[in-house]
This record gives structure tokens, C-alpha cells and sequence, in this order.
């Protein structure tokens, strides 16, 4: 069988030779004591051997996962800590217990994340993720298992880093082909509460790995990856570094794609929560008024939700993105506008007194809208776009007293004669436009009015 197909009830039912282990010293005589209580018996009677002697049993795992390494006895292992996690997962904390002060926990599991088979590593990433969940509050930058170690162990910060190198090359190169992506963000979903782990995803520059990822669903398995993605870029929506990578990528226009077209709850209601967060930050406001949000969320309060959060968040988003547009002066919305290559024929492109009035507003940034204007003549396939950038260059060189000199510095005119032969009437009548301006310059060309 394929070691990647292996589930933990198939590797439980093997008969491990904990005797033979014994006998070649590679575990005590007290570990084979406590693993024949332990193996193969009830979970009653485990829980209760758990309970009263957990920390003892986490030893003798850690151990042999340190000193043994046949492959069928470390995946055994693994999946008793695995079934002993999962029903209950506060024995994480038996990890930290006291009396493990001077075990590196941490070690094996770090370890076998790069060197074993899919089973051994996605045991690993589960289980190092809950025992890093589980850690004392007071551990973060200390030895592993308590400040008084004597002994020299892996900080909690080695820990997550390393964790979160692995989780970042599971979404670049995945080991697993079905498994590695959504194991990686499964994994994440949980880890992200913490501010280490979001420093150190932020400095792995992990934030781009999840933007391809938060895309429409349909099937059962690909909502509930959408929604772990989803809720990681919430999580992230609490740390400024990781905002900053958001705003600087497609996260935006992804999520409002999501939420315009999701119909399951929790989906809706993680990417709401992150707009929420995210509304007041930088242009992120202004960028949601423009992908059509306040259109979003009118809709989404007329559908019949039953989480209270999300109807209370919806509200605080509403209320929000109408202060946001009150906020925004015509330039912020126009320039908005061209900045995202959504250009259309809102009302302010054909409005004299819009022309007159933020005509110097283009010299910013060494006339950064300008230049964006032209990149779009140059490289936008829609014919929309195209003849609003001709028009509105046309515009700037009637309204700026050097607005003709400007646009030929800027190599526009070639540009613009190319639009000249397109296939749209409206593109090849604005093209003709901003040319008749550019030959004519403002002076003669007033008369000239599209």
C-alpha cells in the first residue's frame, strides 16, 4: 500500500516488538512496563492511565520517536499520539509538563516533518501544532519545556519558525498532491491566533501563497479549504506587516469574488469579518466602495443568515463603506478608479467642473494616475476601459495649461494613434479625440467635446 494513503486505525492494527526494543536497549524497562499497559487496550483504560500518569507516557513516545527510526514504529508511534490527541485535546498540555523540563518535545517531530514518508509528516505538522497551541503563555522565546531547563532545547521561536517553513514549502511544492495544501492551511488556521506565528508567516513571505488559494468553491472538500484560507487572512487582518501584503496583492478583488458568490454561512461570515477589520486601513475602503461592496452587502442582509455576528458585522460594514464615500473627495474615488484598471463612465469623467477642479491633482507622484492611464491604453483588452483612458487623457490635456507637453513627454501620442485602428467605434472616437487635442492643444481644441 501507499504509505501516503495509510490511515491511523490501519497502522494500529500492527503488533510492535516492544520486548525486542528493550533487549537491544533502545527503550527501558520501565517504558516496556508502561507501553504493555498502554498498547492495544481500551480507550477507557487508556484515558484513565493518561490521567494518571500522562507525563511519563509522553516521555516514552518522545523517546522512542527520538531513538528509534524504523519507519513502522515511528508511524505507530505517531498515530498513538495522533488517537490520543484527538480524543482529547487537552492532553496536549501533558507536553509541557514540569517533570518534562529537560526533554526536548519539540525535536523528534521537527525533525521527522522533513525526513518521513506523507503519514509520518502530516502526523507531525498535526500534532506540533497542537502541542504549540498548547504551550504555558509564559514559554514564547524560553527553552521548550520550562525556564528551568537544564538541559539545551529548541525556544518555542526555532519551533515556529521551522514550522512554518515547512507549512510555507507545502503550499509552494506540495508532498502530497491532494493532502499537502489543505493539511498546510488546516494547520495554519490554527496556528495564525498566535503573533509569533504571524510575524514569522509574514516573514516567509507566506501572505502571496494564500491569495491563489481564495478563489469560488463548490465541492464539499474545496469550501472547506476556501473557508480555512478564508479564516487565515482573517487572522492575518489583526496584523499590520500582513496588511500591508494584502494591500499590495489581489486579496481584495478575490474575497469580494467569494462573498458575491458564496451561499455557505461561515464562508460569508469569515471574509465579512475581514472586511470589517480591513475597511478603515489605508485605500482598502475606497478600494471596496469601487469593486461594488456596498451593492454586496445590501444583498447579502436581504438573505436569511442565523449567525447573529455576521448580521451585526454586515451593519458595521454598511454603515462603514457609506461614511467611506462621504469621506472620499471625487479625486480619492477617480484615482481609485484608475488604479485598479476599473475604469468605466462614471458620472465625474464627463464632468467639466471634476476636470477643473483636480486638474493639478494628476502632477502627484510624479503623475502617477497619468501614468496609469497610459499603461492602460497600452496593455487592457476592454474596449470600456480603453475609450474612458483616451477620453480622460483627452480631458487632462484640455484642462492642464501644460497638459499637451506633459502627454507627449510621457510617449502617450504613439499609444493613443495605435487605439486609432481598434475594432470599438467608442475606442476609435475617443482615440480620435485625445489625438485632434494632442495636435491642436487646448487653446484651439475647446470647441472639440466628445
Amino acid at each position: 500500500m501507499d504509505r501516503a494513503e495509510l490511515s491511523t486505525e490501519q497502522v494500529l492494527k500492527r503488533d510492535i516488538p516492544w520486548e525486542t526494543y528493550m533487549t537491544t536497549k533502545l527503550i527501558s524497562g520501565t517504558g516496556l512496563q508502561l507501553l504493555r499497559r498502554y498498547d492495544n487496550r481500551a480507550e477507557s483504560v487508556r484515558a484513565q492511565l493518561l490521567d494518571d500518569d500522562g507525563p511519563a507516557y509522553v516521555q516514552v513516545f518522545v523517546n522512542i520517536l527520538r531513538d528509534i527510526f524504523k519507519e513502522e514504529t515511528v508511524e505507530y508511534v505517531l498515530a498513538l499520539i495522533d488517537e490520543m490527541l484527538t480524543a482529547n485535546l487537552k492532553r496536549a498540555r501533558l507536553f509541557h509538563d514540569r517533570s518534562l523540563a529537560n526533554e526536548d518535545t519539540y525535536e523528534p517531530f521537527l525533525r521527522l516533518l522533513w525526513k518521513g514518508n506523507w503519514f509520518i509528516q502530516e502526523k507531525s505538522c498535526k500534532i506540533l501544532a497542537l502541542i504549540v497551541s498548547a504551550r504555558p503563555k509564559t514559554q514564547d522565546g524560553v527553552v521548550a519545556n520550562g525556564e528551568n531547563s537544564k538541559k539545551k532545547g529548541t525556544t518555542i521561536n526555532d519551533v515556529l519558525k521551522e514550522l512554518v517553513e515547512w507549512l510555507c514549502t507545502q503550499l509552494k511544492k506540495p508532498s502530497h498532491p491532494t493532502c499537502g495544501i489543505p493539511t498546510a492551511i488546516n494547520c495554519l488556521a490554527s496556528l495564525l491566533k498566535g503573533p509569533v506565528v504571524r510575524s514569522s508567516f509574514v516573514q516567509a513571505d507566506g501572505v502571496k501563497l494564500l491569495i491563489p488559494l481564495i478563489t469560488p468553491a463548490s465541492t464539499q472538500q474545496s469550501i472547506q479549504l476556501l473557508y480555512e484560507t478564508c479564516l487565515c487572512v482573517w487572522l492575518l487582518s489583526y496584523y499590520e506587516p500582513a496588511i500591508e501584503y494584502l494591500a499590495t496583492s489581489r486579496a481584495l478583488p478575490r474575497l469580494v469574488d467569494v462573498v458575491r458568490s458564496s451561499t455557505k454561512e461561515k464562508v460569508v461570515r469569515v471574509v465579512v469579518l475581514t472586511f470589517r477589520n480591513l475597511l478603515s486601513k489605508g485605500t482598502f475602503g475606497a478600494q471596496m466602495v469601487d469593486l461594488g461592496l456596498p451593492q454586496i452587502v445590501q444583498s447579502l442582509k436581504a438573505q436569511a443568515w442565523s449567525d447573529e455576528d455576521l448580521l451585526e458585522a454586515l451593519n458595521h460594514l454598511e454603515d462603514g463603506l457609506k461614511d467611506n464615500i462621504k469621506k472620499l473627495s471625487s479625486f480619492d474615488k477617480y484615482k481609485q478608479e484608475v488604479l485598479l484598471g476599473h475604469l468605466d463612465w462614471s458620472p465625474m469623467h464627463k464632468d467639466p467642473l471634476f476636470w477643473r477642479d483636480n486638474v493639478s491633482c494628476f502632477e502627484e507622484n510624479d503623475f502617477q494616475v497619468l501614468r496609469v492611464l497610459i499603461t492602460i491604453m497600452e496593455t487592457s483588452s476592454d474596449p470600456r476601459a480603453l475609450a474612458v483612458a483616451c477620453f480622460d487623457l483627452s480631458q487632462f490635456i484640455q484642462h492642464h495649461p501644460a497638459g499637451r507637453v506633459i502627454v507627449n513627454d510621457l510617449k502617450a501620442k504613439e499609444r493613443v494613434m495605435k487605439l486609432m485602428n481598434h475594432d470599438s467605434a467608442e475606442v476609435t472616437k475617443n482615440a480620435l479625440l485625445c489625438i485632434q487635442r494632442l495636435f491642436l492643444g487646448a487653446k484651439y481644441a475647446s470647441f472639440l467635446q466628445a
